[in-house]
């Protein structure tokens, strides 16, 4: 007789020894000798640098370049990833800076090939392009370096703005990752009154005791508004280090032009996602007026929007949820699962909720010979098996594009959510077909709405607010004026469907991705209606869809956003595609509209 195990899923920590597998000072000391010998002997190539320089002699170069872009992310995503595991540990802060120290000053010593590439004239940089299909990668990166010519400064002017970032506003924002997650929260729950992580806080949002929810946002913004001038001060900082170097400095357009640039998307593709999310505040407010009616509220406030439907605190093991997304993913494609598989199988993951721990979720990708790090906060809740569906998409995402080098494996931000959000709504799908029962069928669609409120008009309007913020800031505006201009926003998103409450004014500081990437949050928009256009095709092409979006995804950042999402027949400039994505949504209110119970 033949019996098998099935494999048993624990919370825990993440195994970090594959980046680093000898940690010692001693260790530690001879790789930084060593990479301190390999950025010397980089640094001679300068010498030999010319338009009319061999081109194999060139490609030696690039190949050089890319042996220390690996040899530098090793350590520093181990300190990272330290650091984010424990963000009230004194060694791992003290690693880390001294890794950011050595990171910046190997980047400053070796920023002299990127300025020389691109101020090189069009003609005599053609004529260096590495030739053949084997090299694809480096033509595109060597390429897309060329894109950022207009915005790049003198080497020395680069260098003291690596320098002054590493220890100025970089290290502020390390300041301000610190500040967030040593803050505790205190909550009664069922007559105990309990110490809670943000994140432990936060799944009460998901209660179906109104007060229980009501309790959690209070004490949420009772804590960052305890905090807030500190903090909005940090962003005032950061606003301020932000245009004076990317506006005043480097001559980018906007401050959101920044980012755009970065992301290698078109100003027209966001400024057409933005206004298309503004003209449909109605589909989600409409949404809201139908929720209040099904929770026999006469109006949600903002403490209920993402209130279940039905009447259950239903929690999931842990073991349960990781066998749920990774059959869901064999399901759809047995290569997915095995990509996933392996995040377990290495202990890639850090998936356990512990005081000092950083919040949220996320994934790393370092290397193409390496699994990603899944960091996740599992708290048992339903939208936490969603969570660690998304975030081991970014990790599916990244190991389809691991035959490229480390120069083009990461995707653009935009890009970077599609596999994420597709797996989000894969494991939606999957619990709707299993779902006969009306009531329940209802609490799923109502789910995934208020999933794609939270991802698309949500995330959308915060790019909204930090376009009026920064602007606020550069005109002296006031942290109070800023609360109000954050109140505005709330107004213009809900209108009269939603109540909001005075405290919500502090809801702003209490976003990471302001402060950490200024304009980074339209990637989630630009990722969710993205998805509902692919999953719609998938829907009609069923198994002919997969090699498409598996190819889709396997360029990784080996290829220019336009021309990817042209392949598969996308306009992202056209607001009719961004429209298209909230039909999408509308439908599925309507839908839910219709249920009978």
């Amino acid at each position: 007789m033949i019996t098998t195990t099935v494999k048993q899923y624990e919370l825990s920590g993440w195994d970090l020894s594959d980046l680093l597998p000898d940690t010692s000072p001693e260790a530690i000391d001879e790789r930084l000798e060593a990479l301190e010998a390999h950025v010397a002997a980089f640094e001679a190539v300068r010498e030999r640098l010319s338009p009319d320089m061999d081109a194999n002699e060139f490609l030696a170069v690039i190949q050089q370049y890319e042996a220390l872009t690996e040899e530098i992310y090793r350590p520093y995503a181990y300190a990272s990833l330290w650091f984010s595991s424990d963000t009230q540990s004194t060694e791992a802060l003290t690693f880390l800076n001294r890794i950011q120290q050595v990171a910046t000053e190997a980047q400053n010593r070796t920023l002299f090939f990127e300025l020389w590439w691109k101020g090189l004239s069009d003609e005599e940089a053609e004529a260096l392009l590495p030739a053949g299909a084997e090299y694809a990668d480096y033509r595109h990166f060597l390429i897309d370096l060329r894109r950022t010519k207009p915005f790049m400064l003198d080497e020395r002017s680069e260098q003291i703005i690596n320098t002054k970032d590493a220890n100025g506003i970089s290290a502020l924002i390390t300041v301000y990752t610190m500040l967030t997650n040593r803050l505790e929260y205190t909550l009664e729950v069922e007559g105990e009154e309990q110490t809670l992580t943000r994140d432990e806080l936060m799944s009460y949002v998901h209660s179906p005791d109104a007060d229980l929810r009501a309790a959690a946002y209070q004490e949420l913004y009772r804590v960052f508004g305890d905090e807030a001038n500190i903090l909005a001060q940090i962003y005032a900082n950061r606003v301020r280090d932000w245009a004076n170097e990317n506006v005043k400095l480097r001559h980018f357009p906007s401050a959101i032009a920044v980012r755009n640039v970065a992301n290698d998307i078109p100003d027209a593709a966001v400024d057409a996602l933005l206004t298309v999310a503004r003209e449909n505040v109605g589909v989600f407010q409409r949404y809201f007026k139908l929720k209040a009616g099904w929770l026999g509220m006469e109006k949600l406030r903002r403490y209920d929007i993402y209130a279940p439907l039905a009447e259950s605190d239903k929690v999931v093991e842990y073991d349960e949820a990781v066998h749920m997304v990774l059959d869901t993913f064999a399901d759809f494609e047995p290569q997915v699962a095995r990509h996933a598989q392996r995040v377990f199988d290495q202990n890639h993951i850090d998936s356990e909720v512990r005081k000092g721990k950083r919040g949220g979720a996320f994934c790393s990708t370092v290397l193409p010979s390496l699994t990603p790090w899944v960091l996740v906060n599992y708290a048992g809740k339903v939208r936490d098996v969603a969570t660690l569906a998304h975030e081991l998409g970014h990790a599916i995402h990244s190991m389809l594009a691991e035959k490229h080098s480390v120069l083009t494996q990461h995707p653009t931000l935009p890009l970077a959510e599609t596999a994420s959000v597709f797996s989000e709504i894969l494991l939606t799908d999957r619990l709707l077909n299993e779902e006969t029962d009306p009531l329940v069928r209802r609490e799923l669609l109502a789910a995934a709405v208020d999933d794609m409120y939270a991802t698309v008009m949500r995330q959308a309007f915060f790019v909204l607010f930090e376009l009026d913020a920064h602007q606020a800031i550069m005109e002296n505006k006031s942290a109070d004026e800023l609360h109000e201009l954050y109140m505005a926003n709330l107004r213009q998103q809900f209108g009269d469907s939603v109540e909001l409450g005075e405290e919500f004014k502090y809801e702003w500081v209490s976003i990471p991705h302001i402060y950490h990437t200024p304009f980074y949050c339209y990637a989630y928009s630009f990722g969710q209606l993205l998805v509902l256009a692919l999953y719609r095709r998938y829907q009609q092409e069923g198994d002919a869809f997969k090699s498409g979006y598996l190819k889709l995804l396997s360029y990784g950042g080996s290829a220019r956003p336009q021309e990817i999402l042209e392949e598969a027949g996308i306009d992202m400039t056209d607001p009719a595609f961004w429209q298209g994505g909230f039909d999408v949504i509308r439908e599925m209110v309507d839908e839910l509209e219709e249920i009978e119970l």
